[in-house]
């Protein structure tokens, strides 16, 4: 794709230009490429999912930059000729990860913690922890909160737990779009 600088004759065009050459204008620059061909195949499996999952995405987007609160957020989030619509897609399409489950200071007391790193390529919007005995029983689970300045999720216990062999901690981390994530890590 060629970038066209300051050309009296281009500026401006988007379009198509019969069956040849495609311009279109990002950011107040006008960009010349070649027409795409339409291509006339049977998709795979893989492939069909991933066309309605960006199906999906561009649906997301549109509904998400059409709230104004929601466009000016993925818009200071956008680089260099790049939209909030591009941002809420690539939002849609990356779920959050979880970097780390960090188990030191949990003891079992009420008031011991669970701290979790979360990331996500927009922001992180909730993580919640569960916690159960090795039966599989609940012990006790809730939403984590945020540590100032980092990303670092804190979960504080509110329940005795006895016997922590063979327990397990559920994290569950979502994003703005609703992609979840969940990890799951043994005491």
């Amino acid at each position: 794709m060629a970038k066209v600088g300051d050309n009296i004759v281009t500026t401006g065009l988007s379009g198509k230009l019969g069956n040849l050459i495609v311009f279109r204008n990002r950011g107040g620059q006008t960009y010349v490429a070649k027409a795409p061909k339409k291509k006339v195949t049977e998709w795979s499996e893989a492939q069909e999912q991933h066309r309605v999952k960006f199906q999906e995405a561009v649906l997301y987007a549109k509904n998400a930059i059409a709230n104004e609160a929601t466009k000016a957020a993925y818009k200071a989030s956008a680089k260099e000729n790049e939209s909030a619509y591009n941002v809420a897609v690539a939002d849609f399409l990356n779920a959050p990860g979880i970097n780390e489950i960090d188990l030191s200071h949990y003891t079992g007391q009420p008031d011991s913690y669970i701290q979790v790193r979360a990331v996500d390529d927009f922001e992180v919007k909730e993580v919640t922890v569960a916690i159960q005995n090795s039966d599989g029983t609940a012990v006790e689970s809730g939403s984590a909160i945020l540590q100032a300045g980092s990303i670092w999720w804190r979960y504080t216990a509110t329940a005795s737990n006895e016997s922590l062999e063979g327990d397990k901690i559920i994290v569950r981390v979502s994003d703005i779009p609703g992609n979840l994530t969940e990890k799951e890590k043994e005491i």
